[in-house]
């Protein structure tokens, strides 16, 4: 299963103990390693599925996570993130930072990084 590469200095993950720390994901595209970009919900779900592969390629699965940071371009998508995301987590509900951020690529919406705990 791939995974998006880095587009800088870092791992995709971390493993410090228990801890899995995976790093500020975007709306790439695995395959081509390129932006996939769209609406807000489009972008929120690639970037999910991001994080889904990386923390399988772990050993966890989001069911794992337990913190979230999510960065908008724009806090008014809220909403729309909102809701990709709670049904992306379903039951799991991680703790969660939400702040507008400006990105280096300026047509993406959004990124999501997280925490999760999976004992080894």
């Amino acid at each position: 299963m791939s995974i998006p590469k880095p587009r800088g200095p870092y791992s995709p993950f971390v493993r410090a103990g228990d801890l899995i720390f995976v790093s500020g994901q975007g709306p790439i595209d695995p395959v081509t390693n390129e932006f996939s970009l769209g609406d807000i919900r489009y972008e929120v779900r690639i970037t999910l599925e991001n994080i889904r592969r990386i923390l399988e390629q772990a050993g966890a699965t989001p069911a794992d996570v337990v913190k979230c940071s999510v960065f908008l371009k724009n806090a008014q998508d809220f909403p729309a993130m909102n809701e990709v995301y709670a049904a992306f987590f379903g039951d799991t509900r991680p703790a969660r930072t939400t702040v507008e951020a400006q990105f280096y690529q300026t047509e993406m919406k959004v990124e999501i990084d997280c925490v999760a705990y999976k004992p080894r």
